[in-house]
């Protein structure tokens, strides 16, 4: 899809004021930045020097400075167990079902948080009741609307200029107003919105379909909650519809399914660990036991919002680092390494 690619034109102007007297001081012509900006050179068609050269100019990655234009696609949030287990898909919904107190609201912030440094615009929809952690996300949101005008109106004036990332309690789902938004945001050629939903009350862990339609599901976990495994986002029981479209990468769908499959059975094994030991356990079963509690050590992570309170730098785990170290800690290189070890750290050191 290299048609549907662009230059992320306002970060970058945003962090290089005199971008063409920067580019030619780094070794680049006017007139070739000019057209990269301006959209007359297919950013597909430009030298990866080109592009790096305007990334180290603005400070970013370079994921950061090229986005997809009016499509679909995966964004890379940087949480290992997101980007390997649910992708998020570009103008998509994204579903959070937890109880309150698992973490949903952390991990919203945590989104707004780095879906800023890749120059998105944060917008929360205040719900009407208060809920524990609500000052987190509203921290960590530029812009915030109380109502359906509000947020309309809002997401109108910028989505032109900047892909947009929308946060809402379940609330605005029942009430029929999210809805109600999406009908009068249907307009060609706009950027698409990506909508993110929580839910304060906690009332739809026990329905089948809490949101309706979604194109991500993030299904938290209480036992890897009261653990304090965070993210508590279930591995197994999550999923997104990137998973099923052919964008993605053989090596994303097989590590992803056999990691899959490995932490589902490490599930089964660990009731029978905490009833009667490890030592019942047959030797195959004991092997997979151990590469899971290693894996699902690996899959908690750092995160930026909570640097205050865990005293620990947050961690931003590239896709492919991410399933370099899944595939490293099934394929046993980390045997000789204790769990503990695994916690909470970024990606996996060589």
């Amino acid at each position: 899809m290299i048609d549907d690619i662009q230059l992320n034109v306002p970060l970058l102007k945003r962090r290089v004021p005199n971008l063409t007297k920067e580019a030619q001081a780094a070794g680049l012509r006017a007139a070739t930045v000019s057209n990269l900006t301006t959209g007359k050179t297919p950013v597909g068609k430009a030298e990866v020097r080109t592009l790096v050269t305007l990334a180290n100019l603005a400070g970013c990655r370079l994921d950061d400075l090229i986005i997809r234009g009016g499509g679909v696609g995966m964004i890379e949030t940087g949480i290992k167990i997101i980007d390997l287990f649910a992708p998020i898909v570009r103008g998509g919904t994204i579903g959070f079902v937890a109880r309150p107190g698992m973490g949903q609201l952390v991990l919203l912030s945590e989104l707004f948080h780095r879906m800023k440094e890749r120059d998105f615009a944060t917008v929360f929809w205040m719900p009407k009741e208060e809920a524990y952690g609500i000052s987190d996300v509203t921290a960590e949101a530029e812009i915030i609307g109380s109502n359906l005008d509000d947020i309309y109106n809002i997401v109108e004036s910028i989505r032109n200029e900047r892909d947009v990332i929308l946060g809402a309690d379940r609330s605005v789902v029942l009430s029929g107003e999210l809805f109600q938004l999406k009908e009068k945001l249907q307009e060609a050629g706009a950027r698409p919105i990506t909508i993110a939903l929580v839910d304060t009350r906690g009332d739809g862990v026990t329905e089948d379909v809490p949101y309706g339609p979604l194109d991500a599901l993030l299904r938290f976990d209480m036992d890897l909650a009261t653990r304090k495994m965070y993210p508590a986002v279930s591995p197994v029981y999550s999923t997104s519809t990137f998973l099923e479209g052919a964008q993605m990468e053989a090596a994303h769908m097989t590590i992803q399914q056999r990691a899959k499959k490995l932490l589902r059975r490490y599930q089964e094994l660990r009731s029978l660990v905490n009833a009667w030991g490890k030592e019942k356990l047959p030797d195959t079963d004991l092997i997979l036991y151990n590469i899971g509690e290693k894996l699902e050590a690996f899959l908690t992570q750092p995160f930026f919002v909570a640097e205050e309170f865990t005293k620990k730098s947050g961690e931003y785990v590239s896709l492919n680092d991410t399933l370099d170290g899944v595939r490293r800690i099934m394929d046993g290189a980390t045997d000789e390494i204790d769990v503990s070890d695994l916690l909470y750290i970024g990606k996996l050191k060589n």
